[in-house]
């Protein structure tokens, strides 16, 4: 039976089933990808930016019906699945607009002749892309290296096979030469084919650490450029000062957005003593009146989880807390009476240093509220976790922020709001959260040959 297939984890229902690549399937989208390059790197800036413009268009003619797709393959309300759409459409048009500005040579002063750098592309590359934002995920990656000049090979996630196809009928659709984007329904030992094939020069991967691990050690072996995101366990720290309700509306977004299913998801709530009670009660009134609904509905927050097998994983780390002494705030966990991947969001204190789950990150509808002496005592909390990738500052006070953020130790810090992306700011963590960047300036360069042209004429 082939790993690609729609199961619908609202119903627990198999809608569709795709059949896995051929190893002549591999074979073609890397030598399509090879032969592509040659081409689509002469291609100008200026036409690779119309095609751009044009697959934005296409996403935001067809948000609708791709946001019911993703809907029923991986569970996002389609409120949310709109959302990231609209993303997309920003992704694409923001390099298709800076591409030129990002990718122009620069200068160097030397004493004599001249040196300038020139940013140029380096050939067929792999993604691989998860399942829990199918849309938003790509275009982080294919987007700039579409407007450098690369060619791209995409492995999407087995559970996201009709949304891996409506992208390519998109790109086809904008415009895109053949052989630019190669979809293929490819297993993880074909992944590994395609790494190490040495017309393939380098690797972005969004997943989970055992899927980075497994790929750096390939990639590395092959003396390929390698692109991590990986997990996250992100601290939302409350200062003493903050604005409780605004707090708490962050915090409720933050964690359970996604059905709470999002790397930069506010996973640890870590609250100053002195205000602790007050954004708990709130918090938890919040998270009590959370309903599941039907993620086919517009209103829906919260939907089912990606799959049961997600949901048994979380459970079974919500049990080993409660067990090893946690306290459960606001009772949740799987839905057991009804078919499909349905968890109720739960909410934990107490957990301390000797548990499992205090370094874990727990990726679904589950939140972890500490209670910290002090600012100082909450920046520990916050650092002390294998992961590095967000973290977010509830605080009015502006040099409080400051000196909070130049302590925490991620890649990215927003104030007075949850974690979030946009197209032009970069992406990306420290630590066991992987490495590089994606999106923003910085997005464009990961695979670049950056070419030193020196005149000493």
């Amino acid at each position: 039976m082939s790993d690609y297939q729609v199961n619908n984890p609202a119903t627990g229902e198999v809608e569709a089933t795709y059949p896995t690549a051929t190893e002549q399937d591999i074979q073609n989208a890397i030598a399509q990808a090879d032969t592509a390059y040659q081409d689509w790197r002469q291609v100008s800036l200026g036409e690779r930016s119309a095609i751009l413009h044009k697959i934005a268009d296409i996403y935001l003619e067809r948000q609708d019906e791709l946001a019911r797709i993703v809907a029923n393959e991986m569970g996002k309300p389609v409120a949310q699945a709109k959302g990231e759409i609209g993303l997309v459409a920003d992704i694409y048009r923001y390099y298709a607009d800076n591409a030129e500005q990002l990718l122009a040579p620069s200068t160097i002063d030397v004493d004599s002749g001249s040196a300038s750098v020139e940013k140029r592309p380096v050939g067929a590359l792999l993604g691989i892309m998860p399942w829990n934002y199918p849309h938003y995920q790509v275009a982080r990656f294919v987007a700039p290296n579409f407007m450098a000049g690369n060619t791209v090979i995409l492995k999407h996630a087995p559970q996201c096979p009709k949304t891996a196809e409506a992208i390519a009928d998109i790109l086809k659709d904008a415009g895109l030469p053949e052989g630019v984007y190669n979809n293929v329904f490819a297993t993880n030992e074909q992944a590994a084919t395609i790494i190490e094939d040495s017309r393939v020069q380098g690797v972005s991967l969004t997943g989970s650490e055992r899927a980075g691990q497994a790929v750096a050690k390939i990639a590395g072996g092959a003396l390929k450029k390698v692109v991590l995101e990986l997990g996250g366990s992100d601290a939302f720290i409350v200062a003493a000062d903050a604005d409780i309700e605004q707090a708490i509306k962050g915090a409720i977004s933050g964690r359970f957005g996604n059905t709470g299913q999002a790397c930069n998801a506010a996973k640890r709530l870590i609250v100053v003593e002195s205000v602790y009670d007050k954004f708990v009660e709130g918090f938890t009134n919040a998270v009590s009146n959370m309903a599941l609904a039907d993620p086919l509905n517009e209103d829906t927050f919260i939907g089912p989880m990606s799959s049961k097998a997600a949901a048994v994983n979380l459970q079974e780390q919500l049990d080993s807390a409660i067990q090893a002494g946690a306290t459960i705030l606001v009772e949740g966990g799987m839905v057991k009476d009804k078919p499909g991947a349905w968890f109720k969001p739960a909410v934990l204190t107490d957990v301390t240093e000797s548990m499992a789950v205090y370094r874990e990150e727990l990726f679904g509808p589950v939140a972890v509220v500490y209670k910290a002496c002090d600012i100082d005592h909450a920046i520990k909390i916050a650092n002390d976790v294998p992961f590095g990738l967000g973290a977010s500052i509830q605080t009015q006070d502006a040099a409080l922020a400051a000196e909070i953020a130049e302590q925490l130790e991620v890649g990215m810090v927003t104030i007075n709001a949850p974690s979030g992306s946009e197209a032009n700011t970069p992406f990306g963590g420290v630590k066991r959260s992987g490495f590089g960047r994606e999106l923003g300036t910085l997005g464009i360069t990961e695979f670049l040959n950056y070419k030193l042209i020196r005149d000493k004429s």
